[in-house]
């Protein structure tokens, strides 16, 4: 009985002590206090204005070199390398000149064929003309005889008299008739000599232009720089789709005329092709002074300035899923550097002056509802939603108008926290195009 009591108080005291851990736990959760809405105040101060943005290097003085117009395609029988330095001047891409060649060859036995035929129409020409002299001459002495038997119609009878003037008449006419034909053999044979000296004319071009495309078989350099040669689109067989890789033109390709084949990039004069937000447009100048970081050399910073800012927006397309407006914006190293190449990109900051006496809230303060940036203030104990204008921005502040100095607002969306339904404010997302700085 003693064994059984004891246990039975052994039992009621490890039920005791569970039952005080449980309204241990429930004490302490009761105290426990609930989280509430983390709130900031608009401040009053100077905004220091940084740019951020990403652009790709790009050689600001470049040449295209492309296949010359023959008329048909062309095989590349010498071709220089991606990343070769050549001098202005240097060769770059050679093409077979065998058919050109040929082309030479051919219009320079025409240029023979014409200057022979011309000799030739000289030659018959002047055959001619004596001809022509011989047969006036005679013709003239025709007509004076003719004339002297008329002179003696008095001495002869009637019907020799008559046949006498017959005569006469008939010399004149072929006199006549024999002036008229030196007249058209000097036409003709004028004639005849233009066609051949237009031959040899047109031989000669030909010929010209077959000995200036044998030149441009050789296609040099016009600058110095690095080459960079073009994706071959007919290796393909003419299909291409977006993302497609295709080889760069090697060496027994076929070219068309016209076809870009290589370029040659201006190392030593390097630009960054980069573009900004329209709202980020109006902070922006020429000159203004950029830090800018190679993704590929990470440990480096290059110093530049703005070189020029678009004055009109470039919208992107519908591929892009953005309406957003956005300025082209060129910026300029200072030194250059041979381990900077063309197509490396590059994040720049661009430090774009300073905005004097701002109100400014925290950007987690910032949210979208209808599409127009809002802030929700407080209001008695709960938040209240109010649209303001963005009058500038940084990576981590936003200046606006239509608060009052020391209102509070809400560093989260205070409907979302309230698990309410239907229409609900989102946070406004930071475009592509960052702008950072910190307010004082």
């Amino acid at each position: 009985m003693r064994v059984w009591r004891k246990i039975r108080w052994l039992v009621a005291l490890a039920g005791l002590v569970a039952v005080g851990s449980a309204g241990s736990v429930a004490l302490h959760q009761l105290r426990k206090p609930q989280r509430g809405i983390p709130t900031a105040r608009v401040r009053r101060g100077p905004l220091d204005m940084k740019v951020h943005t990403t652009g790709v290097l790009r050689a600001s003085k470049t040449a295209t070199l492309v296949a010359p117009s023959v008329g048909g395609s062309m095989r590349i029988v010498s071709l220089a390398k991606t990343g070769v330095r050549v001098h202005a001047g240097d060769m770059v891409v050679e093409f077979d000149p065998s058919e050109q060649q040929y082309n030479l060859d051919e219009n320079r036995y025409d240029l023979g064929e014409a200057e022979q035929e011309i000799a030739k129409a000289k030659a018959d020409a002047a055959v001619q003309a004596a001809k022509d002299q011989v047969d006036l001459l005679k013709a003239k002495f025709d007509v004076q005889r003719a004339e002297l038997e008329v002179s003696r119609n008095e001495l002869v009878s009637v019907i020799d008299a008559k046949k006498n003037l017959l005569g006469l008449e008939e010399a004149k006419r072929r006199l006549a008739q024999f002036e008229q034909d030196i007249q058209s053999h000097t036409v003709s044979n004028q004639a005849s000599l233009e066609v051949a000296e237009e031959k040899r004319h047109k031989a000669k071009l030909a010929m010209q232009q077959a000995d200036q495309n044998i030149q441009n078989m050789h296609v040099t350099s016009p600058i110095e720089g690095l080459v960079a040669l073009k994706e071959n689109r007919n290796a393909s067989g003419g299909m291409y789709y977006t993302g497609m890789r295709l080889p760069e033109y090697r060496e027994g390709d076929e070219v068309g005329p016209g076809e870009m084949v290589a370029e040659v990039l201006d190392v030593e004069q390097m630009e960054i092709q980069c573009r900004v937000e329209e709202s980020d447009r109006t902070n922006l100048n020429s000159g203004q002074p950029v830090d800018v970081q190679v993704d590929a050399l990470p440990d480096r910073i290059f110093r530049g300035k703005v070189k020029t800012v678009a004055g009109l927006a470039s919208r992107g397309g519908w591929w892009s899923g953005s309406a957003t407006s956005k300025f082209d914006v060129a910026l300029g190293l200072d030194k250059a550097d041979p381990e900077l190449r063309s197509g490396l990109t590059v994040q720049a900051v661009i430090e774009s002056g300073q905005t004097k006496d701002a109100l400014y809230v925290p950007r987690q303060a910032l949210f979208e509802k209808d599409g127009k940036p809002v802030v929700y203030v407080k209001n008695g104990a709960g938040f209240e939603a109010r649209q303001v204008k963005i009058t500038s921005h940084t990576e981590s502040q936003v200046a606006v108008e239509d608060l009052a100095e020391g209102t509070e607002v809400a560093l989260v969306n205070p409907e979302e926290q309230a698990g309410k339904t239907g229409k609900t404010a989102s946070p406004v997302t930071q475009p592509s195009v960052a702008v950072s700085g910190g307010g004082r």
